[in-house]
């Protein structure tokens, strides 16, 4: 099959094509071949395409504190024009010759209030806390009033393999540890962290099984940070004793809200069949 990426370069995206290149053509539309989500005029290149079938949309400012820096300058500022205004052009040049579209979205969405050991499914409705998560929603809503056939997957604190254009957290902290720099951890808030191949292979079965609507793409294993910063230096065998302990509220003091239980389920790709590994396998695969 013949895939369209936009933003396929990144962390994630080349992650897809390295391990899916033999079952589909992958060409990924960016800036280096004149594409910008955020000018309709350079997407003629998809509005007049009839071999590509579907097109995965990654390209997003997926910055977080970035992104609450643009909040002020509303429609106006980076975020909302790549992941709003540039989700609603690629949408509409899709629509031209009615191409599948998957949009990567994030765990962000939700704002993390249910008690921790509860977890975030599908049917959750979203409610988005920073300016990252709103324009990603926001992307999302787009894209299920489309009109297209559509998967939206959400994805949560991907890592991988080596990628040396960009640390994943799971390199940033080992990095920190190896140079025996400190890390202040926290206790009191649980995210899902999400091996790369998984998601591409999960992808793979969604797109050959002609899925639609939305599905959760995340790991087998919800934790607090400071329980995965000690499990990386285990993993790494780096020196635990340079891990010390804080609280959400005082590592993100002057940032981006960030959501307390990000406990995602992934019950929905698993009746696909897909087996997402937990935090422990998936460090064991990256050494």
């Amino acid at each position: 099959m013949k895939i369209f990426t936009v933003g396929g370069s990144g962390m994630v995206g080349s992650r897809f094509v390295e391990l899916l290149h033999d079952k589909h053509t992958f060409d990924d539309l960016s800036l280096t071949n004149g594409v910008d989500i955020t000018d309709p005029a350079t997407l003629d290149v998809i509005r007049n395409d009839t071999e590509h079938e579907i097109l995965i949309h990654l390209a997003a400012k997926a910055d977080v504190d970035g992104c609450e820096k643009d909040k002020e300058l509303g429609e106006d500022g980076p975020a909302y024009k790549i992941n709003v205004g540039g989700t609603q052009n690629v949408v509409d040049a899709c629509r031209a010759t009615n191409k599948k579209i998957i949009y990567i979205s994030t765990d962000f969405v939700f704002d993390g209030k249910k008690p921790a050991g509860e977890s975030y499914s599908e049917t959750d409705e979203p409610n988005p806390i920073n300016w990252y998560a709103r324009t990603k929603y926001l992307g999302e809503e787009i894209v299920k009033n489309s009109g297209l056939p559509y998967l939206i997957v959400r994805i949560a604190f991907p890592y991988r393999r080596e990628f040396e254009i960009k640390k994943d957290f799971v390199r940033a902290i080992a990095d920190r540890l190896k140079n025996n720099l400190p890390i202040a951890a926290i206790t009191d808030q649980y995210f899902t962290p999400t091996f790369i191949d998984d998601i591409a292979l999960a992808i793979d079965t969604l797109i050959q099984s002609n899925q639609t609507g939305i599905y959760h793409v995340v790991g087998n294993q919800s934790l607090t940070p400071f329980d995965a910063s000690m499990l990386i230096a285990k993993q790494f065998g780096l020196d635990t004793n340079l891990i010390s302990t804080t609280t959400g509220d005082e590592f993100f003091k002057g940032r981006a809200p960030r959501p307390f239980n990000l406990s995602i389920n992934n019950d929905k790709i698993e009746q696909l069949g897909v087996v997402m590994h937990n935090f422990e396998e998936g460090l064991q695969k990256i050494i």
